[in-house]
Order: structure tokens, then C-alpha cells, then sequence
């Protein structure tokens, strides 16, 4: 086995070729359309009785909600021995919906709008780049090998997933 046989079979991030795009979209739209059916219709974001407080919106509710299970599938994807594509697209759907949640109460709950909004989650999503290149020497997908690459690659996953809602609300 060459060493870059050795590194892919390590490797729990799957290679980007078209079928992982299609995926992508997919899992991106399931997400965002979970996060927005729950901040929004079932915790009442858009009804007639919104919340009027930022501890009690919607938004605030579905990032805790979002943001536990992300944290919990996060945990479970560094602790795999090896590739899992379920657990790997459930937790890229985590982060999306996440995200979606996290992008709506940076926008519209801190009341900063989307220019605000967007300003702030491309700074986090650079910050994350920039501590994960210093740390590490590489933000290449391939190096994503142990514990805390994988961290760095999901924080800025979700964080740029969450800057792609804002841009795109």
C-alpha cells in the first residue's frame, strides 16, 4: 500500500467528485428546509404570535436545538475508526441545519440584517481557515486525518454553510 493509499483509507472525508456535489445539494436543502420549518413554522418565528423576546424566538431555540445535535454527531464522526457515509452526510445535514438556524438569528434575531449578518459569518468562516492553517500547516481535505483536523474541518464547515444561508437569503 503506497502512503496515499494509506492516508485515503484513513482519510473519513469522501473524495469530492461529482456524485459528492449532487449529495451536497441534496443534504444542503434538507437541511436548510428542516432548520427554516422549525425556527420558523413550529417555534412560531413567521406566525401571527412570534415571540417577542430574543430568549424566547424561534431562532435562538432551533440554533440550541440544532446546534446539540450537531455537536453530538460531530462527536461521533471524530470517534469513527473509519469512513461512515451515513454518519458523515447526517452530520453535514447537522451543520446545514445548524447553520440555517445560527444564519437566521445572526441576521434577523441580533438585528444586523443580512449585510451585518454575512460580514460576520465570512469573518468566522476566515478565522477558522487561518487558526486551522496555523495550527495544522494545511487546510487541504485530504489532511483531514484525527481528532483535530476533523474539528477544524467541521467548525468551518458549518460555518461556511452558514455564511452560504445568509448570502443567500
Amino acid at each position: 500500500m503506497t502512503s496515499a493509499e494509506a492516508r485515503a483509507a484513513l482519510a473519513k472525508v469522501p473524495a469530492v467528485t461529482l456524485g459528492f456535489w449532487v449529495i451536497k445539494i441534496l443534504a444542503t436543502t434538507l437541511g436548510e428546509t428542516a432548520g427554516d420549518a422549525v425556527s420558523m413554522s413550529w417555534l412560531g418565528e413567521t406566525t401571527q404570535d412570534a415571540p417577542t423576546s430574543f430568549w424566547q424566538g424561534g431562532y435562538l431555540i432551533g440554533t440550541a436545538i440544532f446546534g446539540a445535535a450537531l455537536a453530538v454527531l460531530v462527536f461521533l464522526q471524530v470517534r469513527a475508526r473509519r469512513f461512515n457515509p451515513w454518519l458523515y452526510w447526517a452530520t453535514i445535514v447537522a451543520s446545514t441545519t445548524a447553520g440555517t438556524t445560527l444564519a437566521d438569528l445572526t441576521t434577523r434575531s441580533f438585528g444586523i440584517g443580512y449585510p451585518g449578518g454575512s460580514i460576520l459569518l465570512l469573518s468566522l468562516v476566515l478565522v477558522s481557515l487561518y487558526a486551522w492553517q496555523r495550527d495544522l500547516g494545511s487546510i487541504a481535505v485530504g489532511s483531514v486525518q484525527g481528532p483535530r483536523p476533523e474539528l477544524y474541518y467541521w467548525v468551518t464547515i458549518t460555518f461556511s454553510q452558514t455564511l452560504g444561508t445568509a448570502l443567500g437569503d
